[in-house]
């Protein structure tokens, strides 16, 4: 039977599950990334419709938030970009939780810059500070999740200092985990070695910061909640259900690991 502290536990745990905003397979995050490989290609004018189509079929403020982002990225103008990363970062404004905030001081950096751009140096000034006051330290509660193959048990630590799993001749000088089982899930699943899929449940033992892999890559700020630490993480439970990957989807992301691996901050 279940103690009190465990049912308040998991259902805390449950309603923050479903507060992950962030989900791959979200038709406005797979618009914007359909745009964004277009623009890797080149073809802006067919990026721009597509951030376009993201942003008109947005059913809420996050939605919204990342389809304003993209599109303010496109514009060549100032103020038509600084029209577009206002959209943005209202809607983020709106949204205010652990699923925008780290996009803050992006946000508000790249409005700064449009405001230098027209000469409304003032106006960049007081930018510029509000993306200093937003940069620091997440402030992420959790849960926690660490995926892997590796076969543990409630109460281990998890260390850095092992070899990557996407660059087998890089020690690590971190352990990496996230706040979306979603996340969590896809590094179990390409994670090395011959076990079983595991996600864990942990807690940091010490500070934690955005694993600068990829904040600020392709969205803005850290919206997978991936995070990093240099102290142990605990394991305090383990996951038995989560969204399982397509094989077409893990095989396309080993392919982006393979071509990546060499780019991996350490």
């Amino acid at each position: 039977m279940q103690t009190v502290k465990e049912i308040l536990y998991y259902s805390m745990r449950l309603d923050d599950e479903m507060n992950i905003k962030f989900d791959p397979d979200n038709l406005i995050i797979k618009l914007c990334m359909m745009g964004m490989s277009l623009e890797d290609n080149g073809n802006t004018d067919e990026a721009a419709r597509m951030f376009n189509k993201a942003w008109n079929e947005a059913a809420d403020d996050y939605e919204k938030f990342i389809a304003a982002y993209h599109i303010a990225r496109l514009q060549k103008n100032p103020a038509y970009r600084l029209k577009w990363m206002k959209a943005s970062l209202e809607s983020a404004l709106s949204v205010n939780d652990e699923n925008v905030i780290s996009a803050y001081p992006t946000l508000y950096a790249r409005i700064a810059e449009c405001y230098e751009e027209l000469h409304e140096f003032e106006n960049a000034k007081k930018n510029y500070e509000l993306s200093e006051l937003y940069k620091g330290a997440p402030s992420d509660t959790g849960p926690f999740y660490h995926g892997t193959k590796a076969d543990l048990k409630i109460g281990d630590l998890l260390t850095a200092g092992g070899f990557s799993n996407y660059n087998p001749g890089l020690q690590m000088n971190h352990i990496y985990f996230t706040a979306n089982i979603k996340i969590a899930g896809l590094a179990a699943a390409l994670a090395k070695g011959e076990g079983r899929e595991r996600v864990y449940i942990i807690e940091p033992t010490g500070e934690f910061e955005n694993d600068p892999n990829v904040t600020d890559k392709k969205f803005p700020g850290n919206l997978t909640r991936s995070y990093r630490s240099a102290k142990p993480l605990r394991i305090i439970g383990e996951e038995t259900k989560w969204p399982k990957p397509a094989t077409s989807k893990l095989n396309e992301l080993r392919g982006n690991v393979s071509e990546s691996k060499d780019k991996i901050i350490n």
